[in-house]
């Protein structure tokens, strides 16, 4: 199996996630919490139940996948420097700092940019690329358990039950709402950088995302080097044992997790076991929808149709940036302000047709370019001084 056929499915999973991904950043206004008064009744209720819905299939697994395939580039990337003898290492290091400086941009207008975040947490491939699978593979374990958080919750067992303060990351998300809500683009752009960044950061932390991103990328470097998106009748068995697998730890896990308030009275102990078991739960799912549209996408005309996903997936770094972009002047106070105006309901439609747009435009630029703008910008500065590699290794 060819480097590009595994790379059709990988690009058509990473197009998925970006879609995902916009539409819940759409029912959140872009980081912009904000319900508009005066609706009905029935449209509260409607509301809710899509925010519900969105969230318990897509959050906090959409973000997973775009990492997981992120480690899958890697180990391409890797394989085909290595192939020709040279060190890819060095060279990723360089493609992290340019991946930050995008990043970097990209938050100045939504502060919820991951690029920057997987720049950072990137570097953590370099020391791990040659080691063997089983050692990695223990690394990404471990680190998926957060022994931070177990530590902590040890740590607390014998306290009192006591109310403990809010997450650090609120009291930043407060003052950002001010300005995305009244500021100027220059109020928003200073705003995201500095109070913007500290709080995701924080946020990041308290959600376990800064151990289990760094996991993500080591288990997709590990399917990239297990052929593990190849299509094949052998593959299309694993992904069915993993599915099942998936499915038979999610269950115990969210009931764990949904009844930690009712089971463990000190708080102390609860925050950091939910910044466990929420993850795992999360990283269940996400597999549920990784294997589920690999399957898929393997069935007869499985491809076809989903395919609708790949030059979004090919073109994911424009996008990303375009999302924010577009997305911040739509609902932001500084551009057309519709998080006034725009509940839940209103603002999913709104993402569904810029992810429609988003997927033309995409398909359209691909017919003309071998890659996306921001694609091709990236990959000749990755590049610079190096030798090409052949047409066929664009995992770029």
């Amino acid at each position: 199996m060819t480097s590009s056929s595994r790379l059709d499915l990988v690009d058509a999973l990473r197009g998925f996630a970006i879609v995902s991904i916009m539409l819940l950043h759409n029912i959140e206004h872009f980081d912009l919490y904000f319900a508009p008064e005066g609706l009905a009744p029935w449209m509260k209720t409607l509301d809710q139940g899509i925010w519900t819905a969105m969230f318990a299939v897509f959050g906090g697994k959409s973000y997973a996948i775009f990492a997981l395939l992120f480690g899958v580039t890697f180990q391409l990337q890797h394989d085909g420097r290595a192939a020709r003898g040279e060190d890819f290492r060095a060279r990723f290091a360089w493609r992290m700092l340019l991946l930050l400086g995008f990043g970097l941009v990209n938050t100045a207008f939504y502060q919820g940019d991951i690029l920057s975040l997987y720049a950072v947490l990137g570097l953590a491939l370099i020391p791990v690329a040659r080691l063997p699978d089983r050692i990695v593979f223990g690394i990404a374990c471990l680190l998926t358990l957060q022994p931070v958080a177990w530590i902590e919750a040890l740590g607390a067992l014998g306290q009192a039950p006591a109310k403990l303060p809010d997450p650090a990351s609120w009291a930043y998300f407060g003052r950002a709402t001010e300005y995305m809500m009244h500021g100027s683009v220059l109020d928003v752009w200073i705003g995201n950088l500095t109070n913007g960044k500290q709080g995701v950061l924080l946020w990041s932390w308290e959600m376990g995302r800064i151990l289990q991103i760094p996991a993500l990328f080591m288990f997709g470097m590990l399917a990239a080097r297990a052929g593990l998106f190849a299509r094949s009748d052998a593959n299309r068995r694993r992904w069915r044992r993993i599915f099942l697998g998936a499915l038979l730890a999610l269950a115990p896990l969210w009931f764990v997790h949904a009844h930690l308030d009712q089971w463990i009275a000190v708080e102390a102990v609860r925050r950091p076991l939910a910044a466990v078991t929420g993850p795992l739960a999360n990283l269940a799912a996400m597999l549920l929808l990784v294997t589920g549209f690999a399957g898929l996408y393997a069935r007869r005309g499985g491809a076809r149709v989903l395919g609708v996903f790949r030059p979004l997936g090919r073109m994911s770094l424009t996008s990303y940036m375009m999302q924010s972009l577009v997305g911040t002047f739509l609902y932001h106070g500084f551009g057309l302000g519709l998080y006034r105006v725009t509940g839940t309901t209103h603002a999913l439609l709104i993402g569904i047709a810029l992810a429609l747009l988003q997927g033309l435009f995409s398909a359209w630029w691909l017919r003309r370019h071998r890659q996306g703008p921001l694609e091709a910008l990236w990959h000749r500065l990755t590049w610079i001084g190096a030798a090409r590699l052949p047409s066929s290794s664009r995992a770029a």
